[in-house]
């Protein structure tokens, strides 16, 4: 394809469809990804971007994937590691290096590649890919400590694998007379102080700007934009690739900074990380030749087979050694490393320079790193889902419901929805509401719902719905617009008189949806309950459906939502929600039903005959007395 201008548009879209089929399928994007580029590149021959985009190719790659990492850092916050600090640090610092080094004896001995190949491949495989692990996280929904540890350890370490691939193939220029050994320590000095130190000053110099009003709304995102940029050119030009090092540090001290617009700034990030992601995994894997796909043979099966089963786990199980992991945990984080984009990025950068030089399987390091990407990707992105169910380390096998706020209305609510197997919380800041709702054997969790604490100790992949029913309906507002962009607009709902006038009515781009139409407040639903309004649940079968339903309710019955046969929830307040259809299990809210003339005559016939059954009693109790009494006489 010569248009180029076509191609990236052709890119972009092939990307951003493939995300939404990801999505739609509930499957790991990435899968869908690698087969876009396949299909694009070595398949067909449609287009090969390294040739298309020339000497820009390996500048936009590196920048690219510095901004991915920088957006991961910004999600690493100190808080959130308390309990997995000691295991996180030993699986970088520990299992890191032993990967790097059981990789390259695999290499070398079951790959047959070169030393020089071999070692650098096996740095280059240390990383495990924030862009793959991300997704995977989102539609496993693990518990809250190995979710921790996989993302740290994808964000922390694909720096540090990057690092090593380019200390190594500088030693080997150094072996074999090309750079001197000086030069090689100094660079990786003066890389090092500029990426660690020189990430944190830069991330608290934006921190400083920022907070302080130095900087408008609409500037800030070009400013951090820039200086991502910026430093990670900067650092290159001392180490290549230590960038990546630089702009990890820089997003970790402003994730921890306390920026009072670090979501917004976030928000855009992880926007920008999904075009880029998805851009960059079909540019990467078209760029990859047919001919170096057909030089894998049989010794790349062993080579996988004994990195994926043998190393990985290994390493891992030596690393966490007394972490405080339960083996649950360590087994599933030591089979969970999928190698993203940064891996394939460096061993091309790194694969083709070795070639040139005149290092004759450079080549085939891009090749085994495809295979060993390939192979995680789609190994790990469809076994951690069961493996996680297996050894119970999912948050929730199903959609949940976080309430916010404790009250009779809530409490009755949530008690229904667990009595269907739904996951509940209830969330209030309020210690005897709280208690209310614990008496009641519902969840809860005690605390300010917006807090720092609760960002980070709530594991918020549980819960795929959010109901804010609060007495303050401006609070609930404010709850619903700070969950939206997390749980989804359309999944977050309040109570309260929305529309009372144009007046006191909020902005539509502001809270959630009424779950209630018309609106009601909290004191109507408390009066309500005390008048003996209930929570009711109905399965509808093909004999009783939902018109049968309607008819056999009262017309002031509210429906609120229907459980699927799979589980999911609907609420009748979403846009499109539609009808429930048979099989489906409806929770309505709505008065006692009225009692019907024969339920009448029957509640009046058994109230009759226990009166007559208790006289009968009274009078044998009087008689045996009678008898009693003649008795002792």
């Amino acid at each position: 394809m010569d248009d180029l201008a076509a191609q990236i548009a052709l890119i972009g879209a092939a990307g951003i469809a493939s995300q939404w089929l990801a999505w739609r399928l509930q499957i790991p994007a990435i899968v869908l990804l690698l087969a876009v580029g396949l299909v694009f590149g070595p398949f067909t021959g449609f287009m090969n971007p390294r040739a298309d985009f020339g000497d820009l190719y390996t500048p936009l790659v590196s920048t690219a994937v510095a901004i991915v990492l920088f957006e991961g850092g910004l999600t690493l916050n100190f808080r959130e590691i308390r309990e997995t600090s000691t295991a996180v640090r030993r699986i970088v610092i520990v299992s890191g290096p032993l990967v790097w080094l059981m990789t390259a004896l695999a290499a070398h001995y079951i790959g047959n590649l070169s030393w020089p190949t071999a070692i650098i491949l096996g740095a280059v495989l240390v990383v495990t890919g924030p862009t793959v692990i991300m997704p995977l996280l989102r539609h496993a929904k693990l518990k809250t400590r190995p979710a921790s540890i996989l993302r740290w350890e994808a964000i922390v370490n694909d720096p540090l694998g990057a690092l090593f691939a380019v200390i190594s193939f500088e030693t080997f220029l150094v072996l074999t007379g090309a750079h001197e050994a000086e030069n090689l320590i100094l660079n990786v000095i003066l890389a090092i102080i500029v990426a660690v130190p020189g990430g944190i000053a830069v991330g608290r110099a934006l921190s400083w700007l920022f907070s302080r009003g130095h900087a408008p709304e609409y500037l800030k995102a070009p400013i951090l934009f820039a200086a991502v940029v910026a430093m990670n050119s900067i650092t290159n030009l001392v180490l290549e690739e230590a960038g990546l090092l630089t702009v990890t540090v820089m997003g970790i001290t402003m994730a921890n900074a306390r920026i009072a617009s670090i979501t917004e700034l976030r928000r855009f990030k992880e926007t920008i990380t999904t075009l880029l992601v998805s851009g960059l995994f079909i540019v990467l894997t078209a760029s990859l030749q047919m001919d170096v796909i057909r030089s894998l043979e049989w010794r790349v099966v062993g080579f996988l087979a004994v990195v994926l089963f043998l190393v990985r786990p290994l390493a891992v199980f030596v690393a966490t050694i007394g972490a405080g992991l339960n083996w649950k945990e360590r087994l599933l984080v030591g089979w969970i490393a999928p190698r993203g984009i940064v891996a394939v990025a460096v061993a091309g950068l790194f694969g083709a320079t070795l070639a040139r030089i005149g290092v004759t399987d450079g080549d085939r390091m891009i090749a085994y790193t495809f295979a060993l990407v390939a192979a995680t990707i789609v190994l790990h992105g469809f076994s951690l889902g069961p493996l996680a169910r297996l050894l119970d380390l999912r948050s929730a096998d199903r959609p949940g419901v976080l309430f916010v706020g404790a009250s009779r209305f809530t409490i009755a609510f949530a008690r229904r929805l667990k009595a269907q197997e739904v996951p509940v919380l209830i969330a209030d800041g309020n210690w005897s509401r709280a208690s209310e709702a614990r008496l009641a054997e519902v969840e809860v969790w005690y605390g300010e719902i917006l807090s720092e604490q609760a960002h980070h100790s709530l594991n918020l992949s549980r819960f795929d719905h959010m109901v804010a029913a609060t007495d303050n309906d401006a609070y609930n507002a404010l709850i619903c617009t700070d969950f939206a962009p997390e749980i989804g607009r359309s999944d977050v709902f309040q109570i309260g008189d929305l529309g009372a006038s144009d007046r006191q009515s909020m902005n539509f781009t502001i809270g959630g949806l009424p779950l209630f139409k018309p609106g009601k407040t909290y004191a109507q639903l408390r009066d309500l309950v005390v008048d003996g309004w209930t929570f009711q649940a109905t399965r509808l079968t093909e004999e009783f459906g939902y018109e049968r339903f309607v008819e056999t309710r009262p017309a002031e019955t509210h429906v609120l939502l229907w459980i699927k046969p799979s589980e999911s929830l609907v609420f009748a307040a979403s846009e499109g929600s539609g009808e429930p259809d048979e099989g489906d299990t409806i929770i309505s809210f709505g008065p006692p039903r009225p009692e019907r003339e024969q339920d009448k005559i029957v509640k009046a016939t058994t109230t009759e005959r226990e009166a007559r059954a208790e006289k009968a009693r009274k009078t044998t109790e009087a008689a045996s007395a009678n008898v009693n009494a003649a008795t002792a006489g």
